[in-house]
């Protein structure tokens, strides 16, 4: 009987030296879901239905909706044009969201970035290699995705 006492201290004393596991990063819950790069019929004079078929996809895997106002996608290009920023807009828990490169109607499931003229210089995404980056409304990176393959048209993040 007299031994449970010193054991009963050992076992505090190594429970209070065991390291707390590290703090990880949660993940996004909403993030870049696909980046389709090589729209079918380019690089043409970047007609509409080309640009169209260029998109990025924003996915909610949360369980509540996110406000997106504000929130942008951009690429690794350095120049204004090739940042979208959300106007009013919530995606809805567990939805799915397509930026389309060219001109159109926007709804609950699809916008459009506007793009148009230019010929190739019209399109966001390069055909081979690129980053597609999602940042909150206060500029924080939440998501990106990289690809660097011309044997895709698209990638999956």
């Amino acid at each position: 009987m007299r031994l449970v006492a010193p054991v009963a201290a050992l076992v505090a004393a190594a429970v209070a030296l065991t390291p707390a596991a590290p703090a990880q990063a949660a993940a996004p819950t909403v993030k870049i879901s696909r980046i389709w790069y090589d729209s079918p019929g380019s690089p043409d004079s970047g007609a509409n239905s080309s640009l169209n078929g260029e998109y990025v996809q924003i996915r909610n895997t949360g369980r509540s909706a996110v406000n997106l106002s504000g929130w942008t996608v951009r690429d690794e290009t350095a120049r204004a044009d090739h940042v979208y920023t959300f106007g009013t807009f919530t995606l809805r828990a567990g939805k799915t969201v397509t930026l389309r490169t060219g001109k159109g109607r926007d709804t609950s499931t699809t916008l459009y970035w506007g793009r148009s003229g230019g010929g190739t210089f019209a399109y966001i995404w390069n055909q081979t290699k690129d980053t597609g980056y999602l940042r909150n409304a206060r500029g924080q990176l939440v998501h990106k995705c990289s690809y660097n393959s011309s044997r895709h048209a698209y990638k999956n993040c």
